[in-house]
């Protein structure tokens, strides 16, 4: 969108086209019809008026039977249309087969992709949407074009068009002035009419008078006379079309709006006030409402769908639900379902499924029924916490399934056979029988759904954001023939009916064998004598024999089939055969539920593909009795025992019990999750004196391992109510191994420390290097592994190296202590020697050195300190102090030994990363009181502390690159410009005073003596941080504290020509406005704006326009990103936000992505072209001095395209 002003040399971007069609895999059949045995139209993406008008013209019996009528003599063959010379007419022929396929195949929805191809449209136009009224006239054009010399020419003339005549009376002479109009359909208007008969009315009666400075001239009387203008419906068709003006345009606003207001329109209308000639009879001027396009949604965008009459009773129409919930329950029903929940989806759902008499919904209708039953949708009430509808199907599978490829839902318990379907509306098939309704069949065809409705529901769309558009009304007199009732294939000529015919049978072929594919699952059938009971759980007996049996079956059968499989299969089974659902875990395999039934199905049973299924006769297996259900899972523990062999000899390997080592001995054995604790210690044949113990989670450390013991009252209460799982390690403590060296009980833990190979610490010995003929040298590393434990002190380990490493009379006088090495081999704080091993965090098998140096105390700390900077690697200094000591006697043993002299020194911390940060401010507190801990750095600083209230601050002076630096200075980088910062002292202020106050006292600096300003407003404070400036200080009345400056802040002060006072939401920006038709810009200029009421591009984009005299919808913006030097672009700042959304918050620039701030730099590029339009080759725009009157918001929408349906020529 920017060109090259927003991006790098060499970089772009392109927009790829979106794909075509989303096309259903082959594998997956379409659906068949639902309940009311019509069928619906895919939307293509856009196509919701397309199908609306497709639906009304079927259910035309005339016009779909005109069509019918036209062979392929006249209209050609589809197969010849890629000839030359062939003359097809492509577009009446494709809508024959798509009403064919409408009436006769058995599928939920026809595609209309074949039709719209015919139509010359591409896949944008598929998905744009546009005026139904539009497209009728088009599509009829189009037909009259396509059916030029055939027999069927004129019928669309014939059924559709009607005539109005115009006259005018002249009051004078008498002479009357006519003029004959044909119209299509009638346009009449909504504002300010309460219904069509009153529309009418104002059309076909009221006259116009031409009076007072409006005459009129006659033709007669050759003057201007007054005069009456009326019109009158002169020839009616049989079928009148009326288009409702809903969508205005408000001159005052600029803008179109939808008429939502009442409106009414009644169901049979009679014409004779409105006609020209009122001598016949009434039912000639009687029409009946058939079919109501209805739009839903606003003059910008929307969906369409159509309520429609059936003539032919082709549809089983049905109650709709409201009308067959019972509103009375009976006490005798066996299914009795109480009202669920509102804030529980689950239940909601449930109860909407399980009041169906089929217990099953289709899921694009599912919505609609919770929207009926709670009066709110899915997406306001439960999308937050929930997530998709669909999502939410899958993830409780446990409660519903998705049946027919996912287009029906279905409570588990109970889903419908998938062998059973809606009988398709064939032709040799008898039609359903449901319960008809006294009076008219009226449906809901939206896209692919069709529902049934009353009459009365038409009534509901007289008003709102959902009304009536469109209405087809037919004479009376028009009666359909006894043969064409609830005959689909009424007048359908030999050739489409062969069509229909073959295509239910491919759809018939391609159900049944996707369903023989999905309904074959495969079982695993485990057989008793096999198995045996052991630890709670079913092993098999041998380990060479196979465990379990595969056997591929039909899950559409029933349980008694299967039975009756497994009989055959297993000629010497006797007696009773039970088949229960069974699960492999790590302790065995464990029985659930059996299955009972051998009626239902092992589809509706839940039986699904590799379930391991268990022969066996329902009570015991190889004479033990086995404990079925979830409860009684069995639990894989891990015991553990003291070994009770001698201790075995160090080797290579670590770990005990099983895993080589010594002292602990591990066994799994299995347990039934509702035994109890006591049972098991009686199992494992343990007296009641020993002890049960579970691991502690995470161990302690040190080479050994703690264990909680069991409590007396957790002996009665079961594995399950424990929370023990699977692999959980139980220790077994008998009396007389409770005081061995290896278990050590103190309260409620037990430690346990074994000796093996792994419990030892490696001490390296570094001496210190020693200078030898002007070179320095380092003695040669000694090692040597000590034998340690995690209760060991760390004083044995030290004493222990210094035996093994033979240092007695090296190191005798000399003070030295034990230092963890990182893996870097850089040296860690000394440890404290007056802990253990694991107290210290010590951890076994890892290396320490022995090196010159006091050890702390427990008492002290260990601390790194350097002088002005932070302290590098191996450089640094090293102190020991107690931890009570304040931080001014910390300073002062830190001097001495930095041999520092005087007192005009602080100590400071370092920041996260490691740079100098902050003071130690309270020199009379302590270092424990400041959580200073082992290992920590300080940098002594010099200059004294300000005093307890006061902060000491850097000022730098903000300077143009032609002045010369005076002293030290920095170069800057500001809105892309480079300035210097000097600088020019420091201040010690309060905390306590103002903003104003320190300008003030900036300006007494000497080096500031030369910069004359009248009042301190007429600087700016920045803030700076590594020398960059970050933002400005607002608020000339503010604290320093309010400010949050502490001391050490560094900040530069600016030269101002003109008084500023910056507000809390005004932001200072660097602009750059591009220069037209270069790669250049405009020298950078600062802009306040203010962002306190609207922090959107929108006002950004107002306010840069106020600035430079420029339209605003010219303007394209992006901020520079100076640590990638890219640019990103501000988005559309017209961008409506539909009524609807309302509540959701306006883009904001200073949140994310852009975050706005003080200095930030903001590129503007002028266009001639609209925003939200292409921006083509860049024209010089140049800057206007003066203002222009500023322009109010303008709203861009998606550049509307006219519809068109091409049209071969065939004269």
């Amino acid at each position: 969108m920017f060109g090259s002003l927003f991006e790098e040399e060499g970089e772009g971007y392109s927009l790829a086209p979106s794909g075509g069609r989303v096309v259903k895999g082959e594998g997956e059949p379409p659906p068949p019809r639902g309940r009311v045995n019509l069928s619906g139209i895919k939307n293509q993406g856009g196509t919701c008026y397309l199908n609306s008008l497709l639906q009304t013209l079927l259910f035309t019996p005339e016009f779909r039977e005109e069509l019918f009528s036209l062979g392929p003599k006249e209209l050609g063959c589809l197969e010849d249309k890629d000839k030359p010379e062939a003359k097809v007419r492509v577009i009446p022929l494709e809508l024959q087969r798509l009403f064919a396929r409408l009436l006769l195949v058995d599928q939920q929805s026809a595609s209309t992709t074949d039709l719209t191809d015919s139509f010359g449209w591409n896949n944008s136009e598929e998905s744009r949407q546009h005026d139904v009224q539009e497209l009728n006239r088009i599509l009829f054009s189009a037909l009259e074009h396509s059916l030029v010399d055939t027999s069927g020419s004129a019928f669309i003339q014939r059924l559709y068009h009607g005539t109005t005549v115009n006259s005018i009376l002249c009051k004078e002479c008498g002479n009357i002035s006519q003029r004959q109009e044909d119209f299509l359909d009638l346009t009449v208007c909504v504002r300010g009419v309460c219904g069509l008969e009153g529309a009418l009315w104002d059309m076909f009666v009221e006259e116009e008078m031409f009076e007072g400075s409006n005459l009129y001239r006659c033709g007669q009387c050759d003057q201007l006379v007054t005069a009456a203008k009326s019109a009158k419906l002169r020839k009616l068709p049989p079928f009148l079309t009326v288009s409702l003006l809903r969508f205005n345009f408000d001159f005052a606003r600029c803008e179109r709006y939808k008429e939502t207001g009442r409106y009414t329109f009644p169901l049979t209308i009679n014409l004779r006030p409105f006609c020209e000639q009122t001598e016949d009879e009434d039912s000639e001027y009687s029409y009946e409402l058939f079919s109501v396009i209805i739009h839903k949604g606003g003059c910008y965008g929307g969906h369409y769908h159509v309520y429609i009459k059936d003539m032919d009773h082709l549809g089983l129409w049905e109650p709709p639900e409201e009308d067959t919930k019972p509103k009375v329950q009976k006490k005798k029903e066996v299914r009795a379902y109480t009202e669920p929940e509102k804030d529980d989806p689950l239940s909601v759902l449930s109860s909407i499924i399980a009041q169906e008499e089929s217990r099953s919904v289709l899921l694009d209708q599912l919505g609609q029924r919770l929207m009926d039953k709670i009066g709110s949708s899915w997406s306001k009430k439960y999308r937050k916490l929930h997530g998709p509808i669909g999502k939410f199907l899958q993830n409780h599978s446990d409660v519903f399934v998705l049946v027919n490829n996912g287009t029906w839902v279905a409570l588990k318990a109970n889903p419908p056979s998938p062998v059973t379907q809606p009988s398709k509306p064939g032709l040799e098939t008898e039609p359903k029988t449901a319960p008809e309704p006294q009076g008219s069949h009226w449906f809901d065809l939206n896209d692919s759904t069709v529902t049934s409705i009353h009459e009365r529901d038409v009534e509901k769309m007289y008003q709102g954001k959902e009304s009536a558009y469109m209405l087809f009304y037919r004479k009376t007199l028009l009666r359909r023939p006894s043969g064409a009732l609830r005959n689909p294939g009424y007048q359908v000529p030999p050739h489409l009916l062969e069509m229909a015919e073959e295509e239910n049978r491919r759809l018939q072929q391609r159900r049944e064998e996707f369903e023989a594919s999905n309904n074959s699952v495969e079982l695993r059938l485990h057989l008793a004598p096999r198995y045996r009971l052991e630890n709670g759980a079913l092993k098999p007996i041998s380990i060479e024999q196979k465990e379990a049996t595969n056997l591929t079956f039909d899950r559409c059968r029933t349980v008694g089939d299967l039975r009756m499989i497994i009989y055959q299969k297993q000629d010497l089974w006797e007696g009773d055969m039970a088949l229960t659902v069974a699960r492999s875990l790590p302790a065995g395999l464990h029985l659930y539920n059996t299955l009972t039934d051998d009626e239902v199905s092992l589809y509706s049973a839940g039986i699904l593909s590799g379930t391991d299924l268990f022969v066996w006769n329902g009570r015991e297996v190889c004479g033990a009795t086995v404990q079925t259900g979830a409860e009684w899972e069995p639990v894989l523990l891990t015991v553990v025992r003291p070994s009770l062999g001698e201790e075995e000899e160090e080797g290579e390997g670590g770990g005990v019990g099983e895993e080589g080592g010594s002292g602990l001995t591990k066994q799994s054995r299995g347990f039934a999750g509702r035994v109890t604790l006591g049972e098991v210690r009686e199992a494992l044949g343990e007296p009641q004196e020993s002890l049960l113990c579970q691991e502690k989670r995470g161990g302690e450390g040190g080479g050994a391992s703690g264990w909680r013991v069991f409590p007396p009252g957790d002996m009665q209460r079961t594995l399950k109510e424990l929370a023990l799982k699977d692999g959980d390690a139980l220790l077994v403590l008998e009396p007389q191994t409770q005081d061995s060296s290896v278990f050590s009980v103190s309260g409620d833990m037990v430690t346990v420390t074994t000796p093996s190979d792994c419990r030892w610490l490696l001490v390296e010995y570094r001496p210190e290097r020693r200078r030898r003929g002007g070179g320095e040298e380092e003695e040669e590393r000694m090692r040597a592994k000590v034998p340690a434990s995690g209760n060991m002190l760390l004083c044995e380990v030290k004493q222990r190296a210094i035996a093994e490493l033979q240092l007695q009379e090296h190191l005798a006088g000399v003070a030295c202590c034990l230092r963890q090495v990182d893996r870097t081999g850089k040296l860690l704080p000394p440890v404290c020697e007056e802990l253990s091993v694991r107290d210290a965090g010590v951890r076994l098998m890892t290396s320490l050195s022995l090196c010159p140096g006091t050890a702390p105390k427990d008492t002290q700390l260990f601390l790194y300190f350097s002088v002005g900077t932070a302290p590098s690697s191996g450089l640094e200094g090293e102190i020991i102090v107690e931890r009570s000591s304040t931080v001014k006697q910390c300073l002062k043993k830190m001097l001495e030994s930095a041999r520092l002299e005087g007192d005009g020194w602080h100590l400071r911390r370092l920041d996260w990363c490691e740079d100098v940060g902050e003071a130690l401010m309270d020199e009379e507190a302590s270092l424990s009181e400041l959580k200073m801990s082992h290992g920590d750095a300080l940098v002594i600083t010099e200059g004294r502390l300000p005093p307890k209230g006061f902060l000491k601050l850097s000022v730098w002076l903000y300077v143009d690159m032609k002045l010369s630096p005076l002293a030290k200075m920095c170069v800057c980088l500001v809105g892309g410009a480079m300035v210097e910062l000097r600088t020019v002292g420091q201040v010690e202020i309060s905390e306590e005073a103002t903003l104003e106050e320190l300008k003030t006292q900036v300006l007494t600096l000497p080096e500031l003596q030369y910069v004359c300003v009248p009042t301190p407003a007429f600087l700016r404070v920045w803030q700076l941080e590594g020398q960059r400036l970050t933002r400005i200080l607002r608020g000339q009345q503010h604290t320093l504290r309010k400010l949050k400056l502490s001391s050490g802040v560094e900040f530069c002060v600016q030269q101002l020509l003109r008084e500023e006072d910056l507000g809390p939401k005004e932001v200072l920006l660097r602009v750059q406005m591009g220069v037209p038709g270069e790669r250049g810009y405009y020298p950078p200029e600062d802009l306040v704006w203010d962002a306190s009421r609207d922090p959107s591009p929108r006002s950004l984009r107002s306010a840069l326009a106020s600035t430079y005299g420029l339209s605003p919808d010219s303007l394209l913006l992006a901020k520079h990103q100076p640590h990638t030097h890219t640019w990103e672009t501000f988005s559309n700042w017209s961008q409506q936000v539909s009524k609807r959304k309302k509540k959701k918050k306006a883009e904001s620039l200073l949140g994310a992505p852009f975050h706005l701030k003080d200095g930030d730099i903001i590129g503007v590029k002028v266009t001639n072209a609209p925003l939200g339009q292409g921006v083509g080759a860049e024209v010089e725009t140049n800057r206007r001095v003066g203002p222009e009157k500023k322009m109010g918001p303008i709203k861009t929408r998606k550049t509307e395209v006219a519809l068109s349906i091409n049209v071969g020529v065939f004269r």
